[in-house]
C-alpha cells in the first residue's frame, strides 16, 4: 500500500467520528499478507495507541495467532470496518460504516488476501450481509469479494464468555488448514 493512500485514510474527516478520535487506525501487518483480519472498530486502547487490537482483545487475538504460528508481521494484516473509535466503544452506526467502508474495500483490493477472517457480528454484517449470523455461521467458509472468508467470534466476546473459546479454536484450526491449501502447504502449527 502506498504512503499516499495511507495518508488519505489518516486524514479522513467524512463522518462525525473524526471529531472525537485521537487516531485513525489504518491497520497493521504485512501489506501483502494472504490473511486479512477484519474487526469492527477501534476501542479505547487502540485510539490511544494508534494501532489495531492492542487492548485485552488484541492480546487474546495475538495468543490465538501465535498458537496458529501466524504473526502480524508475516502472515496477516489487521484492519477494521470503521477506522475511528465510536465514543464509548459503541457499535458503529450504519452511516459511519457507509462513509468508512470504502477505505476497507480499497485495502482489500491493495492487499489482495486469499483468506479473510471476519471478527464478530458487525464485521460479518457489513462484509457478508444481514443474512448471516455469527452464532450460526461462525466457522463456515463462504465467498466474499472473491476470497475464502470465515467469520469467527470477536476476541472481546471470548473475554465475556469463555465458553466460546472452544468453538473459536476449532475455527482457527480450520483457518490453518485453509492457509495450507491456498498459501503455504509447509506452514507449521504444532496443534494441527
Amino acid at each position: 500500500m502506498t504512503e499516499f493512500f495511507r495518508q488519505q485514510v489518516l486524514g479522513c474527516t467524512s463522518c462525525e467520528l473524526s471529531k472525537t478520535r485521537k487516531h485513525v487506525i489504518f491497520g497493521e501487518g504485512n501489506p501483502n499478507a494472504d490473511i486479512l483480519i477484519i474487526g469492527e472498530a477501534p476501542g479505547r486502547d487502540e485510539d490511544l495507541m494508534g494501532r489495531p487490537f492492542v487492548g485485552a482483545s488484541g492480546q487474546l487475538l495475538d495468543k490465538i495467532l501465535d498458537a496458529c504460528n501466524f504473526t502480524r508481521q508475516k502472515h496477516v494484516f489487521i484492519s477494521n470496518v470503521v477506522k475511528c473509535r465510536p465514543p464509548g466503544n459503541r457499535v458503529p452506526s450504519a452511516e459511519e460504516v457507509a462513509r468508512c467502508i470504502p477505505w476497507l474495500y480499497e485495502q482489500i483490493k491493495r492487499i489482495d488476501p486469499k483468506i479473510m477472517i471476519l471478527l464478530g457480528a458487525t464485521s460479518l454484517l457489513y462484509m457478508a450481509g444481514a443474512g448471516y449470523k455469527i452464532t450460526r455461521d461462525h466457522g463456515q467458509w463462504f465467498n466474499c469479494m472473491g476470497r475464502q472468508t470465515m467469520a469467527v467470534y470477536h476476541p472481546a466476546a471470548l473475554l465475556r464468555n469463555p465458553n466460546l473459546k472452544r468453538d473459536t479454536w476449532t475455527d482457527f484450526k480450520n483457518i490453518v488448514v485453509k492457509y495450507r491449501e491456498v498459501s503455504d502447504p509447509q506452514h507449521l502449527c504444532q496443534y494441527i
